[in-house]
């Protein structure tokens, strides 16, 4: 065994406890039953886009391991919502996860495991112990290097049993859509009832159907868990045409209909070009393809999709120079080279600008924003600097966090719905293209509830789609709430305008008075698998249901120096990629600021001391560290090979601390090491 990952200390697992287990067929599991397995607990939570990247990472060894690796997620929640038994198991489904999962919403596993940060892998041999302990995303390589070790190991020693798992699949959800993702109005004419044989014409009501479309419109959808586009008349019931198999996966070429080949693998927003734009481009939608990292373009007119940007590569698995400076300033600008080559990460959201002639995409896996000329097949970055939080400002030193939801108002502006810190932000951009990040809802990554009234003290809970009202005002999917919200600009105030909503992922104004003569908000339910209309009211319901910040272990911490070190040892087979320098990084500060005195920043390194200031109680330290590493064995005068494939590994922490006079006065954090 390298020890690389391994130390000599040998500690033996803590027993997996919670409320409740899903996908075992109704049984209840323990580490007895798992004994002469391989065991990977994934600490995750739905909300969190990193736990996302995580399953599919591990999808293939799964796969490849079947007979020896047994993968458990620990779901600890970290919003209220996410707590309830019934969105978890949507969510189960939704996200296709075929291993067992123990529902922890105490999180007394989370506890047991020190576990601080989602995602979080624990890996546990054969014989009950811990082998590694390993924060955030980007494992896959390094888990494909230990479990072949571990398996000669045990094999050797007799302790690995081989069989099938303990896993049992649930009941499918059946309809025409299942959880729906983002909506689009397609206007007469633009639909691709305008062409002949997309639509279903075979029947008598089809044909109605589609020239009722012909006339008023219809509505194109992502059909996310179906990894599809559908296409539905304005009754949302009759399907006008699909894109895409229905087959999770990546390919280009016909989507239109039964025999289509295109293939997508679970699409979120998409965007209509102008049809000047549109005629250019030669394709008439560009949509976000949110798990190939990619964004695609479908042509309306022959049912054909493309690809426009992104490589495929996710894009924090790319090695490459620091995203920030020590000033914690990233870059903002065109990305270089040919748009099919730049790595891009879990697009969620798109939206045409009209000042930046441009399609916005809210990049939720980089916590950033970028763009895409749809005519040169530039491919840029607009704001953020890919650090997770919620921080204004300047393009280049804004923070976001999951960013998820995009809208445009009159003025031009973009509204962007921020899902990990529950907000509402707005990029004001000037006539010439420049860009300033400002927030009207929202304080923070760990501050949520459901309260109306002043924005200043108005509080969502994980909001994922986002639309301009007739009068100017901002109507918010407000997701985990199960809401529809309201905010108004003139007078900075927040109200609601429906509830009872099942995972609202998405809202948009119809102007077609398909049913009645006001204007309604189309809403996407994700977790009732629907499209719905819904009034805006002419009074809006004032709810104050309280503010809530995710509760987790506070760790006691001494007043003064505190002396922080974050482990990272580079997997079987790679090296620290230091041609540039010292290839690791840690960005530090605190919520209230007063906590940090002094050791917070942006500088390279794993280590670093912390003073805190003995004058506030308690706070959280929110601590980014950043490794990169590069494949292949050292060449003679020790240095990474040409073309070496490189790995950029990160997490973002947020740890409460409770200031105490016997408080530790060290700080240990796993980005890759051993507990």
């Amino acid at each position: 065994m390298s020890e690389t990952v391994r130390t000599h200390a040998r500690v033996r697992a803590s027993e997996l406890v919670g409320r409740n287990w899903l996908n075992t067929g109704g049984k209840s599991l323990d580490l007895e039953a798992l004994r002469g397995k391989i065991v990977l607990l994934d600490f995750w939570t739905f909300c969190c886009i990193n736990c996302l990247h995580v399953l599919d990472e591990l999808r293939p060894l799964e796969e490849q391991y079947s007979d020896v690796l047994v993968t458990v997620g620990v779901h600890s929640p970290k919003f209220e919502h996410e707590a309830d038994p019934v969105a978890l198991a949507a969510a189960v489904e939704r996200y296709e996860i075929h291993h067992p999962v123990l529902d922890d919403p105490e999180l007394e596993t989370w506890k047991a495991y020190t576990a601080r940060a989602w995602p979080t892998l624990v890996v546990i041999d054969p014989e009950g112990y811990i082998v590694a302990h390993l924060s955030g995303e980007g494992h896959a390589d390094g888990l494909a290097v230990l479990i072949p070790e571990l398996i000669a190991q045990h094999e050797a020693k007799g302790t690995l049993h081989r069989g099938s798992g303990p896993y049992v699949a649930p009941e499918p959800t059946s309809g025409t859509l299942r959880f729906p993702g983002k909506a689009l109005f397609l206007p007469p004419g633009r639909g691709s009832t305008a062409s002949e044989g997309t639509s279903d014409g075979g029947t008598a009501a089809g044909a109605a159907a589609a020239g009722a479309a012909a006339s008023k419109g219809s509505w194109l959808v992502t059909d996310t868990g179906h990894h599809r586009l559908v296409e539905l008349a304005t009754d949302f019931h009759t399907v006008l045409g699909t894109f895409g198999s229905g087959s999770r996966g990546y390919s280009d070429g016909p989507a239109a209909g039964d025999t289509a080949a295109a293939r997508f693998n679970e699409p979120q927003g998409l965007v209509l070009l102008p049809e000047d734009v549109a005629a250019k481009a030669g394709y008439d939608v560009v949509i976000a393809d949110s798990v190939n990292h990619r964004l695609r373009g479908l042509s309306l007119a022959d049912g054909k999709a493309s690809t426009l940007a992104g490589s495929g590569v996710q894009r924090l698995l790319e090695a490459g120079p620091a995203r920030v400076d020590e000033d914690a300033a990233g870059f903002t600008g065109a990305l270089g080279g040919h748009p099919l080559d730049v790595a891009l990460s879990s697009p969620w959201d798109v939206v045409w600008s009209r000042k930046l002639n441009a399609v916005v995409i809210a990049m939720a896996g980089t916590h950033q924003i970028f763009s895409f000329d749809p005519i040169t097949g530039s491919v840029a970055i607009v704001a953020g600097n890919g650090l997770e939080g919620l921080l204004d400002g300047a393009p280049h030193e804004a923070w976001f966090a999951q960013p998820s939801g995009l809208a445009e108002d009159a003025d031009g502006n973009i509204w962007v719905a921020d899902s990990e810190t529950s907000a509402l932000r707005k990029l004001v951009i000037d006539d010439d293209g420049s860009v300033t990040v400002e927030s009207a809802i929202g304080k923070g990554l760990f501050d949520f509830g459901f309260r109306d009234g002043p924005a200043a003290e108005a509080r969502l809970q994980h909001p994922l789609g986002v639309t301009v009202l007739p009068d100017g005002s901002v109507a918010i999917a407000d997701t985990y709430n199960g809401a529809v919200r309201r905010y108004d600009p003139a007078s900075g105030t927040v109200s609601t305008l429906a509830r009872g909503l099942l995972e609202p992922s998405d809202v948009i104004v119809d102007h077609t008075h398909s049913a009645g003569s006001e204007p309604l908000l189309v809403v996407v339910e994700a977790n009732k698998h629907q499209m719905v209309f819904v009034p805006i009211p002419k009074e809006a319901q004032q709810v104050d249901e309280g503010a809530v910040q995710t509760h987790r272990p506070k760790s006691p911490v001494a007043p003064g120096p505190v002396e922080l070190a974050v482990r990272f040892t580079a997997p079987t087979g790679q090296k620290l990629d230091d041609r540039w320098g010292d290839p690791t990084q840690l960005k530090i500060s605190s919520t209230p600021p007063e906590l940090l005195v002094s050791g917070g920043g942006t500088s390279v390194g794993l280590l670093r001391t912390l003073e805190l200031s003995p004058e506030v109680a308690e706070g959280v330290l929110h601590i980014t560290a950043r490794a990169a590493a590069c494949d292949g064995p050292e060449t003679e005068d020790g240095e990474i090979p040409d073309h070496a494939a490189c790995h950029l590994y990160q997490q973002d922490w947020g740890i409460p601390v409770v200031l105490q006079r016997d408080g530790d006065r060290e700080l240990v954090l796993d980005l890759r090491g051993m507990d």
